[in-house]
């Protein structure tokens, strides 16, 4: 199994999000992360999906995938050519002793605490995955109550969008 990232444009419409998912799940991969949100044009939804598959059916899954309805632009993201971003909350337990200790991991890490309370703080993170995942570690001695994260967001460097209705098939 391979990662791949894929950017997806497809109209705000009920149920298109569920179609695109389901193919997915049709053809058994796995999403291991899922993003949407709005676009600059408000009528339409970017999708940021990563998942594990061989090479080969990659390629079938993105035509079908344009195929569908709702679907605008499927485009895969390759690392070297995009910027990846995670986003987490990490709540930790902490008391007196620890909170300053945890204060300090989180400076090292370019990092917020975002919430204090008696026996827990919340720690805020946005990095690449690498990042976050070393984070993680430096927390987990504290004792990691609850995790939330985003699904991871990509975009590509340079001038060119996804978005540039020049290039929508």
């Amino acid at each position: 199994m391979s990662r791949h990232t894929l950017s997806v444009l497809l109209e705000n419409k009920p149920g298109a999000l569920t179609r695109l998912t389901g193919l997915i799940a049709r053809r058994g991969f796995n999403i291991d992360s899922l993003a949407v949100g709005t676009t600059e044009v408000e009528e339409i939804s970017r999708l940021t999906m990563v998942v594990d598959v061989e090479d080969v059916p990659l390629e079938q899954v993105t035509k079908q995938l344009n195929k569908l309805v709702n679907v605008i632009k499927v485009v895969e993201l390759e690392p070297a050519s995009s910027v990846e971003r995670g986003h987490v909350i990490f709540k930790v337990s902490a008391d007196s002793v620890t909170r300053g200790q945890i204060a300090d991991a989180c400076e090292l890490f370019r990092v917020r605490i975002i919430d204090v309370a008696p026996d827990a703080v919340c720690v805020e993170a946005t990095g690449e995955e690498s990042k976050l995942e070393a984070l993680r570690a430096v927390l987990e001695p504290f004792g990691i109550r609850e995790i939330v994260q985003s699904g991871l967001l990509a975009i590509s460097r340079g001038a060119r969008s996804i978005s540039d209705r020049s290039t929508w098939a």
